[in-house]
Order: structure tokens, then C-alpha cells, then sequence
């Protein structure tokens, strides 16, 4: 009968490895030998196993540091994106200078194709009349939803929304970023659109968005007092 006095047991072995993690270095041919059972059902080396672990291992890491690159890539675009827009307003003198720079900055930059601002206030007799929407016009029932939210919203617009902001060009917007702009001393809607369907779509995040209309807003708000 086996003297159980002098049996290890596999918790010893696992506690004597785990306190010699070199162990194997001086006995590399039981590596050789041994096996261990693998999902599949059969047996692979224990070199095998530990290369597999490493590589999965290694092709997690790699994963992470592509995504991280990503990010950070596309953060540097957007910085200078919203680079390019503030200079662009900057330059700007007037309130059709503004909306001219912005279709240039947002076809460049932003990829887009239209670029519609509509200030919701009583209409002045000047050139620029077509800029504005007076607070009672039926013309702002279509957005009325966006107004009350007081959110970006992305997606496709509705044939009365593309009409309004839009006018000839309403059938060609396929998708679009629609920002209200609700300031103490502006109020108006800010609309990019696109021809691509998939361009602006509604899981698309807001605060970039919102940012857009804090410039633009602020920049229009000193142009007005003049």
C-alpha cells in the first residue's frame, strides 16, 4: 500500500510552479513530454498551448493599439476641421461671407454638400432677407420637434424640412445633421446636408455637432450687432 505521507498532490505541484516559474528552464525535455487536453478533444504540447496563448495574446494588444491610433487620428482630423471652420469665420466680415466660407470649409473639410442657416427672427428689407424666418411663419412647423429638443439630430430630412432650408436643391439631400441654435441673442437652425444616404445617420453622437453651432452661433451673434 502507497505511503500517502509521501504522495504529492497537484496542489503542491501547482504551488511549487507558481514559486519556480523557471522550473522548466533546466528541464526542457519534460516540455517535450508533456501534453495537455485542448477544447477540441486532443492533446497539444505545452509549448504549443503557450504560443497560442501569447499570440492571442499579442493579436488582443495589437487590436487595441490600432484602435487607440484610430481614435487619436481621428481627433486630430476633427481639430482641424474645427480649425479650418473658426478661421473661416474669422475671416468673415459680413453674414454672407460667413455662409459663402462655410459651404467652402464644410465641401473641403467636412465632406459635405450643402449648407443651409436659417435666423428665426423678423425678416429685414436687405439683401439678406433670405436668411431669415419670422418666429410666427408656418415655415418653422417642420421643426418643430428639433426646436423643443433644442438637439442635434441626424438622419433624413422630411420633403418639407429639405424645402424650406434647401429650397432647389431639397430632392438631393439623402441625409443630414439638423442643429438648432438657441442662444440669448440668436435663435435659428444650422442644417449640413448630403447626397450620401449613409452620411449623416442617427447613431452619430451630438457634442461635436453642438460645438459647430456654438461658432457659428457666437460668430453670427457679433455680425447681427453691427
Amino acid at each position: 500500500m502507497k505511503d500517502q505521507k509521501n504522495t504529492i498532490t497537484a496542489t503542491q505541484v501547482e504551488s511549487y510552479l507558481s514559486q519556480n516559474l523557471d522550473f522548466f528552464h533546466g528541464h526542457l525535455h519534460l516540455l517535450e513530454e508533456m501534453s495537455i487536453p485542448h477544447a477540441s478533444g486532443s492533446a497539444v504540447s505545452l509549448i504549443s498551448k503557450q504560443l497560442e496563448i501569447f499570440r492571442n495574446k499579442h493579436q488582443e494588444l495589437e487590436n487595441q493599439l490600432t484602435s487607440l491610433i484610430d481614435i487619436a487620428r481621428e481627433n486630430d482630423n476633427s481639430m482641424i476641421r474645427m480649425h479650418k471652420l473658426t478661421l473661416a469665420l474669422l475671416e468673415a466680415s459680413t453674414i454672407e461671407e460667413v455662409i459663402s466660407n462655410l459651404k467652402a470649409v464644410f465641401a473641403e473639410y467636412f465632406l459635405t454638400d450643402f449648407v443651409a442657416i436659417k435666423i428665426i427672427k423678423k425678416c429685414p428689407e436687405s439683401s439678406m432677407s433670405h436668411l431669415f424666418i419670422d418666429p410666427d411663419s408656418k415655415d418653422l412647423l417642420p421643426f418643430m420637434k428639433e426646436l423643443t429638443s433644442n438637439q442635434p439630430k441626424c438622419g433624413r430630412p422630411t420633403i418639407s424640412q429639405s424645402k424650406v432650408l434647401f429650397d432647389t436643391s431639397a430632392l438631393e439631400i439623402k441625409s443630414w445633421a439638423v442643429i438648432p441654435m438657441n442662444f440669448t441673442e440668436l435663435e435659428g437652425i444650422l442644417a449640413i446636408g448630403s447626397r450620401e444616404k449613409d452620411r449623416f445617420h442617427h447613431s452619430m453622437g451630438n457634442l461635436f455637432l453642438t460645438q459647430i453651432s456654438e461658432i457659428i452661433g457666437t460668430r453670427l451673434i457679433s455680425l447681427l450687432r453691427k
